[in-house]
């Protein structure tokens, strides 16, 4: 959606909230007391009303914007620049985008969204042949700072995040040459280094039947347990080319996005602005449609 039919469609705060509300009665209503999934609206109002008990509940009840004193436009217009570009923006551009003169409300409503995009994409698994390695990125953290001994202003640390892709190896019929074809990809921060780490990340990212390419790390030990097949190759400038191929691109694409786009970035909001990344990577062939499917998310991703 460019700016010219965003501002065709959204002039208005009652427009970002009809479409809201249509959006969510395609998605349904459940009713928080009883769980009935029937209701009557109240325009007077803007809420739902249980058939069964008569309780209500309000159009952002149940949502991202729950609890929320931004307007439906502000929140659909976040949600517009989020959307637009495929490097995006930091809260503090958003609030001057915006005209609003509080950073820390558009800071936690940027912070939500990109919540909503991960447990979007934490709905499902990556399956068939999948390259898996870890790349550290440079955060600023109170963690990090106490593990490390730094103090003060400025310090800084690495925290390991595990990349996942979906990885079909083609070969072309005419010259015979091997390439491999990328789908999907996960993002996940880890808290150590550690094969337990690892193990409940393959358990909960990766189907059961899947095949699973990685360097000959220790921590990838067990991965065997989880997955059809592991195979593990030594780590060298073919397998990095070849074998793991484009997790070691989308390392190098995402610490070049938060790098450029984010001052700083504390490491307990790393898996945050990587959901972001990979929500959008996902979603790249979407184009316009991205910005009805983070609607959509924040209607059914918290």
């Amino acid at each position: 959606m460019n700016i010219f039919s965003f501002t065709a469609h959204f002039d208005s705060e009652e427009a970002c909230r009809t479409h809201f509300k249509q959006e969510r009665d395609k998605i349904g209503v459940k009713c928080q007391r009883c769980g009935h999934t029937h209701h009557y609206w109240i325009k007077a109002v803007w809420s739902y009303e249980c058939k069964s008990c008569r309780a209500r509940t309000s159009l952002r009840s149940g949502t991202i914007m729950q609890n929320s004193n931004l307007s439906f436009m502000i929140w659909y217009k976040t949600m517009f620049l989020m959307t637009t570009t495929k490097k995006g923006f930091s809260s503090k551009e958003i609030q001057k985008q915006l005209g609003l003169k509080r950073y820390k409300p558009v800071w936690a409503m940027v912070h939500k969204l990109r919540k909503a995009m991960g447990n979007r994409d934490a709905r499902y698994t990556l399956e068939g042949m999948i390259e898996m390695d870890e790349g550290y990125f440079t955060v600023e953290s109170s963690e990090i700072e106490q593990q490390k001994g730094k103090r003060g202003r400025g310090a800084v640390g690495k925290q390991n995040v595990m990349i996942m892709a979906e990885s079909t190896p083609l070969e072309d019929p005419k010259t015979n040459k091997k390439d491999r074809q990328c789908r999907y990809f996960k993002a996940k921060v880890l808290t150590d280094h550690k094969a337990d780490g690892v193990n409940d990340t393959v358990k909960e990212s990766l189907d059961e039947q899947s095949i699973v390419f990685t360097d000959k790390s220790t921590s990838y030990v067990d991965i065997a347990d989880f997955v059809e097949l592991h195979i593990s190759e030594k780590s060298d400038k073919q397998t990095t080319k070849e074998t793991l191929k484009w997790v070691h691109i989308t390392i190098s694409n995402a610490k070049r996005n938060l790098l450029g786009n984010y001052h700083k970035i504390k490491g307990k909001y790393l898996q945050l602005y990587l959901n972001e990344f990979v929500y959008k990577l996902n979603r790249r062939y979407f184009e316009e449609k991205l910005f009805d499917r983070l609607v959509i998310a924040g209607i059914t991703g918290l």
